[in-house]
């Protein structure tokens, strides 16, 4: 389950109503999905067979046209570059929803003047809309399978702000040790 911190406000969440409530006042969808019906080495076809009612549903909630499954991890040829992509303060002209279905994230969202950080993991579907400002990067274990929705079929499109406020974060997903601002823990990347 995930798990939500506010560091600047020094307040942890990880119980899944607390959760789905908090996100859902800064305009962010969370949910906790079942993972029983597919095995750890279930093909994308076979995810995709397994949750076809749950991503027909979030297609007609959303406007999603297409879904598809990521599964990336340590082997991944270009990791980094790929990772690259996303660990920079961005927004998308579209949602970026995930189901996770494998290893470990923290999507960073922007918020006004709050910066809060939502570890991901298995079982949890959150949706961040259109025009957020966010970041995101992996787990120490460097591994994500989810089930991705999109509402372009061309994909989407990082714009990236250019702030630095991203650089201020260090990720540590060592279960609670979210250790927030470097400046305010004195830990460099």
């Amino acid at each position: 389950m995930a798990v939500l911190r506010f560091p600047e406000l020094s307040r942890t969440f990880d119980n899944e109503s607390d959760i789905r409530d908090e996100l859902a006042a800064l305009g962010i969808d969370y949910e906790c999905w079942s993972l029983d019906r597919v095995g750890t080495d279930a093909s994308a076809a076979e995810v995709l067979s397994a949750y076809a009612v749950e991503i027909e549903e979030m297609k007609r909630r959303g406007g999603y046209v297409t879904a598809d499954v990521i599964d990336v991890n340590p082997a991944t040829p270009n990791l980094e570059t790929m990772l690259a992509r996303f660990d920079k303060e961005h927004t998308h002209d579209e949602d970026e929803v995930r189901f996770i279905l494998a290893g470990r994230g923290i999507f960073f969202l922007h918020l006004g003047d709050k910066i809060a950080s939502v570890e991901v993991g298995p079982g949890d579907m959150l949706r961040v809309p259109r025009g957020t400002t966010h970041w995101f990067t992996l787990c120490e274990d460097r591994r994500i399978r989810a089930i991705r929705w999109f509402q372009d079929t061309a994909g989407w499109t990082p714009h990236y702000t250019g702030s630095g406020i991203d650089q201020g974060y260090q990720p540590l997903c060592f279960g609670p040790a979210y250790l927030g601002p470097r400046a305010a823990t004195g830990i460099r990347l």
